[in-house]
């Protein structure tokens, strides 16, 4: 009987596919298309909304800072949350929670409503990506993980390059309202196909709420972001500091909190670990090297080039076709040849689309551009998926429930840092070359390639660092609490689905 039992276990395994999972993955897909795309699509329609609410633009930019910082706060609580009440339950709720906020902020009368709207967006926004990948890796079998975090792994890099595209284009063909409506039909899609395919996340016997952990996290967070989005203003004005320190101080103590309690809110031992601290090392600089692209590629069409925002979304068209085409194959690649290979041909593909990028001149044709920008999506689409199926696999055992929220989160405050800094940088170069006696059009052609040039230098550092990674080294260890007498070969699966 043993043997049957064996044979029978072993058979639906060996029978896997993408198909026999891509109901449920085609519901995470859809909710995270939807969340990641309203980080782009409002930046195409800053203009367009100063004008529409008669305000500054400080003012109006809180629209995307708001929304920023509710997504950083509530990330370190998708652990919990999913354990306490369901990982289906809580990933419904939240993509429930975006949409109303999507329609609430169509209907916005003033600047501050359009605001609070976001942030309500924005909380509901934060929770989706880790839940939904956590679910997903559950029902991936370990040797086909790469193929399908490929597959999920689309939405991620699309939903931004794709963003600036749609928002451009419905601004021209309607209004504003518009980029905030098309969520409705979108969400109500998720909400239909997660709740008939997505799989029951049973409930999980959780610790008392880690109440100082989770008031710690947030404030970090979201106030070094703040600091952070302040910055453009200077780094040594009140408003920057006050962020800064505040967070900063916040961040120390959580760490220190954290560390320090059996259940937390946030699993920091896992940093314990070198093979995740190079693959996470690694994510990070793909993400500088990401928003090198989306952010600055935009700001030199429009504001040098003069190009609208629809003619400006198109020609990012190619990072985005790049990407879907080459993530996929870094997954099944991965399942192959690892993380380290990837990661080296990704981030040199991105170093070089950099470096051309770097030489743009008022010569520079639209072509010239185009290129650089498919190179950076192929670039990412090998490289990014295969990092992060890395990460998840180089966590210990035990700890590998809370890596999805601590990866996000602290991408979220690395994201925040690259737009902050990047912006300083092409501020202060511009200052340097015009002050220099250059033309104002040259000088700030010359700015950008600048800090295209400090992206390069980033993506290169990053293709240093891939030839240390190395295959994560799985040991055997003790299942998790309240897994009792289960299998070392399961405990991936089983912690993975509350997270």
């Amino acid at each position: 009987m043993s043997m049957q039992q064996a044979a029978s276990v072993s058979a639906p395994e060996a029978e896997f596919s993408i198909k026999k999972i891509i109901a449920p993955l085609l519901a995470v897909i859809i909710g995270m298309i939807m969340v990641i795309l309203d980080s782009t699509v409002v930046n195409v329609a800053i203009p367009n909304l100063q004008s529409y609410f008669n305000t500054s633009l400080n003012a109006i930019q809180w629209t995307i800072t708001g929304y920023t910082l509710a997504l950083a706060a509530v990330i370190p609580l998708a652990g919990w949350m999913t354990d306490r009440f369901g990982s289906k339950r809580i990933f419904l709720i939240t993509i429930a929670l975006f949409t109303l906020g999507s329609v609430l902020c169509a209907l916005a009368q003033t600047a501050d409503q359009l605001v609070l709207f976001r942030v309500i967006q924005g909380i509901g926004g934060g929770m989706v990506s880790p839940i939904g990948m956590a679910m997903i890796f559950k029902l991936a079998p370990p040797e086909k993980r790469g193929s399908v975090m490929g597959m999920l792994g689309i939405p991620m890099l699309l939903a931004p390059a794709a963003g600036p595209i749609l928002s451009g284009w419905l601004i021209g063909l309607a209004t504003w309202h518009w980029i905030f409506l098309i969520n409705l039909p979108i969400g109500i899609a998720a909400l239909i196909v997660g709740s008939k395919y997505l799989p029951k996340g049973d409930r999980q016997k959780t610790p008392s709420l880690d109440v100082l952990g989770m008031i710690l996290a947030p404030i970090a967070f979201s106030m070094l972001a703040y600091g952070v989005s302040e910055s453009r203003n200077g780094w040594t004005e009140r408003s920057t500091l006050t962020g800064l320190i505040v967070g900063g101080v916040a961040l120390i103590f959580f760490i220190f909190v954290e560390l320090n309690r059996k259940q937390p809110l946030l699993e920091l031992r896992v940093f314990g670990s070198s093979d995740f601290v190079r693959g996470v090392v690694l994510t990070w600089m793909s993400q500088v090297a990401l928003m090198g692209s989306i952010l600055m590629v935009p700001l030199y069409l429009q504001n040098i080039l003069h190009y609208t925002p629809l003619k400006s979304g198109l020609t990012t068209l190619p990072m985005a076709i790049c990407s879907a085409v080459f993530m996929p194959i870094g997954g099944r690649l991965f399942d192959k040849i690892g993380a380290r290979p990837l990661a080296f041909v990704g981030l040199g593909i991105i170093s070089g689309a950099l470096f051309i990028l770097s030489q743009i001149d008022t010569e520079t044709t639209r072509t010239m551009i185009m290129f650089p920008l498919g190179m950076m999506g192929a670039g990412m689409g090998l490289s990014m998926m295969a990092l992060n199926t890395h990460v998840l696999n180089s966590a210990p055992r035990k700890l590998v429930s809370r890596v999805t929220p601590l990866t996000t989160a602290s991408q979220q405050v690395i994201m925040s840092f690259a737009i902050a800094g990047m912006t300083g940088y092409l501020s202060s170069r511009m200052t340097h070359h015009i002050t220099a006696g250059v033309d104002p059009v040259a000088g700030s052609t010359a700015a950008f390639g600048d800090t295209f040039f400090l992206t390069a230098s980033i993506a290169c550092v990053g293709v240093l660092v891939s030839l240390i990674l190395r295959k994560p080294k799985v040991k055997d260890e003790a299942p998790a609490p309240g897994a009792k007498g289960q299998p070392a070969s399961d405990v991936d699966a089983s912690m993975m689905i509350g997270h």
